[in-house]
């Protein structure tokens, strides 16, 4: 159940009427999306319907002046390059990317072509963009999470499971190197509660069944999954293993939750598509990607699975119930 709305990121879309809009042209307009969740995934086909029903209100009708090219699963360096070579044949007028390989794949295979990045943690530090008000180049988009969010992960996973002694911290390196800069906020929230923190990296599906079945293993152990383009596409293997090994985990983005996990916290990446739309559509209609600020998230959605915390004997606290954004049951 929905317990307050999530206040959509949409800031900066333009404001003159549609019906001026759709005389401008109709040329065919062409863009590509590379996407790191599987082509099957529920997640894949809400963040297309979300893209496409908001271009569709700015005056982008697919079949008519519009075509959108989707290539999935660019979960990886490798899979990114592949997939971006591929939708760069095409010749599209634009990319929208979803994480951090997927933007570099398109920079490094390219000359410079228009990129819209959706759910990129600190695009600024990994040197994507110039400034997050003026980015500068050819890419602008809507980042995902700054490093400190790890103390409330921590936070919120005592609270929960109160019976959590040691806390694995579960990445790939390899595909967002940004991520350890959270683990220092979990390091000094856990020493404040008593909780040891612990390095669990992963870069492929065997080491993420290693790694889960070691955690479960050790009693009063829990599990932080920051944003990760790696642990983000093998996500439903994450949660299953999750609730298979006992842990108590908290995890970066809603859908986590939704597939079983236990506990979530993070701006909502299917809301983030909706507002890269705007950006789309601004950019097709003459603008520069390097005039459009990057949006940063202001407003989190916390969502709690009542079955998975029944699952695993956990009572959650109603001061937390009550904070919730959505509780699953």
């Amino acid at each position: 159940m929905i317990r307050r709305a999530f206040i959509t990121l949409l800031g900066g879309a333009a404001a003159w009427p549609l019906a001026a809009r759709a005389q401008q042209g109709e040329r065919m307009r062409r863009i590509g999306v590379l996407g790191v969740t599987a082509a099957d995934d529920p997640q894949s086909s809400r963040r297309a319907m979300a893209l496409e029903q908001t271009l569709e209100k700015l005056g982008w009708t697919i079949g008519r002046n519009l075509q959108v090219d989707y290539r999935w699963g660019a979960s990886n360096n490798e899979r990114a390059r592949a997939a971006a070579a591929e939708l760069l044949k095409l010749a599209p007028d634009l990319i929208l990317a979803t994480s951090r390989p997927a933007v570099r794949a398109v920079q490094q295979t390219a000359a410079p072509i228009p990129i819209v990045f959706v759910a990129v943690s600190e695009p600024l530090s990994m040197g994507l963009v110039s400034s997050l008000a003026r980015p500068g180049g050819n890419i602008t988009g809507f980042s995902n999470l700054e490093p400190s969010l790890g103390g409330k992960w921590v936070g919120l996973l005592k609270e929960i499971a109160p019976g959590v002694k040691r806390v694995a911290f579960m990445f790939d390196p390899a595909s967002t190197p940004i991520t350890p800069l959270f683990f220092r906020s979990v390091e000094s929230a856990a020493l404040k509660l008593a909780v040891e923190p612990v390095l669990a990296r992963v870069q492929s599906v065997v080491e993420i069944e290693a790694a889960m079945s070691k955690l479960g293993r050790d009693p009063g152990c829990g599990l932080i999954v920051p944003p990760n383009a790696f642990t983000t596409a093998n996500h439903r293997q994450i949660v299953a293993l999750a609730l298979q090994n006992r842990l108590p985990s908290i995890f970066a983005f809603q859908y986590f939750a939704t597939a079983g996990g236990l506990i979530s916290y993070g701006p909502d990446v299917v809301d983030q598509f909706r507002g890269a739309a705007s950006y789309v559509d601004r950019i097709l209609r003459g603008e520069q990607p390097s005039d459009l600020p990057v949006q940063q998230p202001t407003k989190f959605e916390l969502v709690i699975n009542l079955n998975t915390a029944k699952a695993l004997g956990l009572e959650v606290p109603p001061t937390l119930l009550a904070t919730a954004d959505e509780v699953i049951e």
